[in-house]
């Protein structure tokens, strides 16, 4: 039971699942996977098609774009979550620094959870249109 809690922490620090109810949470929860990774393990490439997300439970990673470090990403943080929605290019390369442990979602199993909680989609939508508004702010002013 620890464990579930700790994912439903982490998953509601994943800014598009913050709105998010605990039961809705539980949902996704269920629909994702536990993944330990060794140090040095690529889990996503930039420019591959994203497929999955991946939400950090344990350890850290680099993120890169091009060859330039420009994140770390450590516990709470996600990787990917637009994969979700999509299966667009992966917009940097992330590397775990030591071992880790991962909470993976498929876009697939996802589209399951959306289906089965359709109150999700209403928040996910809600999220990317907030994103949206935030970029245009800085884009436009």
């Amino acid at each position: 039971m620890a464990r579930r809690e700790t994912y439903l922490d982490h998953l509601s620090a994943v800014r598009l699942f913050s709105s998010c109810s605990r039961r809705e949470l539980g949902k996704i929860a269920k629909a994702g996977d536990e993944l330990p990774v060794e140090t040095g393990h690529v889990l996503v490439t930039q420019g591959d098609a994203g497929r999955e997300c991946y939400v950090v439970i344990e350890g850290t990673a680099t993120v890169k774009r091009g060859n330039r470090k420009v994140a770390t990403l450590g516990p709470g943080d996600c990787i990917g979550e637009l994969a979700l929605l999509d299966h667009g290019p992966r917009t940097a390369t992330v590397v775990a620094d030591g071992k880790m442990t991962l909470f993976v979602l498929g876009s697939r199993q996802f589209a399951s959870v959306l289906e089965d909680v359709p109150s999700l989609s209403r928040k996910v939508m809600a999220e990317l249109a907030s994103r949206v508004r935030e970029l245009d702010s800085k884009i436009f002013g």
